[in-house]
């Protein structure tokens, strides 16, 4: 059976915010079904940075996340202000959480973080030689805490599942790939 491409009848928005908003779309879905209440969650999209300072440590993040309740181990990054470009947005996002710049940037993956029920990309890079620059510029809501690890560790901590961000995860399996540091 051939998969087609839903076509999209009608949308309405139950919620507007900055950071989510929820739209219902009505679908035919091909098959000869309408669906009637799809919901959408619309995000804006994402950048995260698999970066490696000059002297070859990889730098993460350490902060609290509301939604899991968690404190959560990252790798840096965020949203993509407007129409930025994902290379310009993950380059800022580093300076701000980090307070690094970096001498190379390669786009390795560009993901969705769940199709099923929303509709952002996150769009993941890896960075190397890294230096520090400038301090923090964290926005009010951050709280975050600098920390380097060797990709040994690294793979240890994906080993282990101390990583609990889903896609900063993949992230980090892509960036050891492309730096062949697993196979």
């Amino acid at each position: 059976m051939e998969i087609l491409k839903w076509q999209k009848l009608s949308s309405r928005y139950l919620v507007k915010e900055q950071w989510a908003t929820l739209r219902v779309d009505t679908c035919d879905l091909q098959n000869g079904i309408v669906k009637d209440d799809y919901f959408v969650l619309e995000y804006p999209n994402w950048v995260n940075a698999v970066a490696l300072t000059a002297d070859n440590e990889v730098i993460m993040v350490r902060q609290y996340r509301h939604a899991g309740d968690i404190i959560s181990l990252e790798i840096p990054g965020g949203v993509i202000d407007g129409d930025e470009k994902p290379e310009d947005a993950v380059r800022r996002e580093l300076l701000e959480e980090t307070g690094y710049s970096f001498q190379t940037l390669e786009l390795i993956a560009t993901l969705y973080p769940n199709p099923a029920t929303a509709n952002n990309v996150t769009y993941t890079y890896l960075l190397t030689g890294g230096v520090k620059t400038q301090e923090q510029h964290l926005d009010e809501h951050e709280i975050l805490n600098v920390e380097k690890y060797s990709i040994p560790e690294v793979k240890q901590l994906l080993i282990d599942n101390k990583i609990d961000q889903s896609l900063h995860a993949s992230a980090l399996f892509y960036g050891l790939l492309k730096l062949e540091a697993i196979r």
